[in-house]
């Protein structure tokens, strides 16, 4: 028995990329698009999306990286990517519940250093 054909929702036009993100996250692509009719594609001529970067690291830091990497039987480079987009994203994580970005906190010195000319503002007030 053939099924009928259901009719698919017409997809809406989006004003951003980050509209359109939230839009396919919460709905079901399946109403959208016949998958039936689907065919995969190779796209060769992609550029890597990553950059070269020169680090320096003392010698016992990446004798451990390399030690931990050995241990996950991964390459210590791939460990080292995990371990930055592991603390970069719970950077990005803190600085959301306190209500800024992490380049607009103020720094913990510069904190110091206000407190500091504060107490002593007012050391000189009292007399």
């Amino acid at each position: 028995m053939v099924k009928p054909k259901r009719r698919l929702k017409e997809i809406p036009k989006f004003v951003s990329e980050a509209v359109e993100r939230r839009f396919w996250e919460t709905h079901d692509s399946a109403d959208y698009v016949d998958w039936s009719k689907a065919a995969f594609v190779s796209l060769p001529n992609l550029k890597p999306s990553t950059e070269t970067i020169s680090l320096r690291l003392p010698a016992p830091l990446l004798s451990d990286l390399k030690a931990l990497a050995n241990k996950r039987d991964v390459p210590y480079q791939s460990l080292l990517k995990v371990f930055v987009a592991d603390r970069v994203a719970a950077e990005w994580r803190s600085a959301s519940h306190r209500g800024g970005l992490p380049n607009t906190a103020p720094h913990p010195a510069g904190r110091a250093r206000r407190r500091a000319k504060v107490k002593r503002a007012s050391r000189a007030a009292r007399g």
